[in-house]
């Protein structure tokens, strides 16, 4: 679960107007150069005139764009599309080649160059999720281009497809056979994108990555990663140290330890989290129980319950895998945890309406009932960037330690998604180190549960060149938080070229 649940944060936070910049910094102030900004930048490979003027992309209207609740969505006038060719075997440049697809929202004011996002997953589009979040990112457009794309193995990039195995994995019981179903899913997965499935990965979207600054005419990468964003940012820097510019990575992670020690790591920032809705929910006023502890117990029976009993939602239905992914969605932001409240509230009576629409907001479900890329490309880029194939074993053990540390995600499955994957993996993307790069600033949370604050502490290390900045608050996020300290630390830095402060800390919003 390392991708970030953007449409619905956005939905209920960013495009309310955390974006906008404006109140101190409080106790994260932004470092000032020796020199003037602009030269100071030039000194340490973080040019403020990045852009060469040189660019090859035919850009032009967008088509085909899908909106928050999966329907089709009318493109901006301001926001435009292109696409870029490139290797789809970077051992064999010449041979194969498949499109990369791209989103631009030109710059409203004096032009720094462009501003490359990725806004997690791995599997989430870039296209559709910069279409609609380029308003919480008005301010860094008043001096670049802001530039999204769907990175290879996602939707219009060569999107992995499989069949209706999506549907049919979703839809299926807690008594169902998972190793049947997740060998059924590899085999239809291979059948439909067995070209592709070997060469995508986050290596290789980093070298996309490069292809893409040079069709924008950058001399240097300006680049903006939220949760697996940071990821893809940081194998970029390890790649093209030279080529960085202005970095962000916001709710950082770390791709280094074992299947184990990630899983594990994620049920502890989410306990935390599913612990802090309690309280807040008591404070507010709840539905579910007159103490935290009475909260969590009837999170938690709500969704045991669903092991033997799924809830019916007309010819659809409530699975425990479903109603573990609807009770997930909402922690990701402090926003949108009253939809927690309200849709554990329903489904208690029976009615476990909201907890599926949450739940599909999660897994790409369309308006029509097919689904988006999302989670089979989330599988084939995390399988490819990990050579660990966990067995029956390492299984059995990861689901007693997360029974114990966070019940709610506990499964009966008896094996990994990666364990009948037809395509190798390779730890490639496990290496990080940016030495000789520009300095990268990195975003951690203390209370976010996708991509827990250590995190943050452990890949800034390992970057050698990272710039540490702590926020206190909630969230999967902190830039979309709402929290003008962050906000303005992250704008002065990529509109400025100054640095946050050592160890420079943002409180909650």
């Amino acid at each position: 679960m390392k991708k970030t649940l953007l449409t619905l944060a956005l939905c209920a936070t960013a495009l309310a107007g955390c974006g906008t910049t404006g109140g101190p910094a409080e106790r994260g102030t932004a470092k000032s150069t020796e020199r003037p900004a602009e030269k100071a930048a030039k000194g340490t490979g973080t040019s403020t005139a990045t852009s060469t003027g040189t660019g090859t992309v035919a850009w032009s209207t967008c088509t085909g764009l899908t909106g928050p609740d999966g329907k089709p969505a009318a493109p901006d006038p301001a926001v435009e599309c292109g696409k870029i060719k490139v290797p789809l075997d970077y051992a064999e440049p010449g041979g194969d080649q498949i499109d990369l697809a791209l989103i631009r929202v030109k710059a409203t004011g004096d032009r720094l160059g462009s501003l490359v996002f990725n806004f997690g997953g791995p599997g989430g589009s870039g296209v559709d999720t910069l279409a609609l979040a380029a308003r919480a990112f008005a301010g860094l457009g008043t001096r670049y281009d802001l530039v999204s794309f769907d990175p290879r193995g996602v939707e219009r990039s060569a999107g992995v497809k499989c069949g209706d195995q999506i549907e049919r994995y979703l839809s299926a019981g807690s008594g169902s056979d998972s190793d049947k179903l997740l060998r059924q899913f590899a085999a239809a997965c291979q059948k439909d994108s067995g070209k592709v499935l070997p060469h995508v990965g986050t290596v290789n979207s980093a070298r996309d990555l490069d292809r893409i600054r040079l069709a924008v005419g950058d001399e240097r990468l300006n680049y903006f990663g939220l949760s697996y964003g940071t990821h893809l940012g940081a194998v970029y820097a390890t790649h093209f140290p030279k080529n960085v510019g202005r970095f962000v990575l916001d709710s950082a992670y770390d791709p280094t330890g074992t299947f184990e020690e990630r899983a594990v790591i994620q049920a502890t920032g989410f306990a935390r989290s599913l612990d802090a809705f309690a309280k807040d929910c008591v404070a507010r006023g709840c539905d579910l129980g007159a103490d935290p502890a009475a909260v969590r117990r009837t999170v938690e029976r709500l969704v045991d319950g669903l092991r033997t009993k799924p809830l019916k939602v007309g010819e659809r239905a409530l699975t425990l895998g479903l109603g573990q992914l609807g009770v997930i969605t909402p922690l990701y932001a402090k926003a949108t945890w009253p939809m927690l409240e309200e849709a554990v509230a329903s489904a208690v009576k029976g009615d476990g309406a909201a907890l599926l629409a949450l739940a599909d907001s999660y897994t790409g479900r369309r308006a029509d009932g097919t689904y988006s890329t999302l989670l089979s490309s989330m599988q084939a880029i995390s399988c490819a960037d990990s050579a660990e194939r966990p067995g029956r074993a390492e299984a059995a053990a990861v689901n007693r330690r997360i029974r114990k540390i966070f019940p709610i995600l506990f499964t009966d499955e008896t094996v990994t998604a990666c364990a009948h994957w037809p395509a190798a993996g390779s730890n490639d993307a496990k290496r990080i180190d940016a030495t000789g790069s520009a300095p990268i600033v990195v975003i951690g949370g203390k209370g976010d549960p996708a991509t827990p604050y250590r995190w943050a502490t452990s890949l800034t290390a390992r970057l050698r060149t990272g710039v540490l900045v702590t926020y206190e608050g909630e969230g999967h996020g902190a830039y979309l938080s709402g929290s003008t300290c962050v906000t303005r630390l992250v704008d002065t830095y990529l509109l400025n070229g100054r640095l946050p402060t050592e160890n420079a800390t943002c409180p909650a919003s």
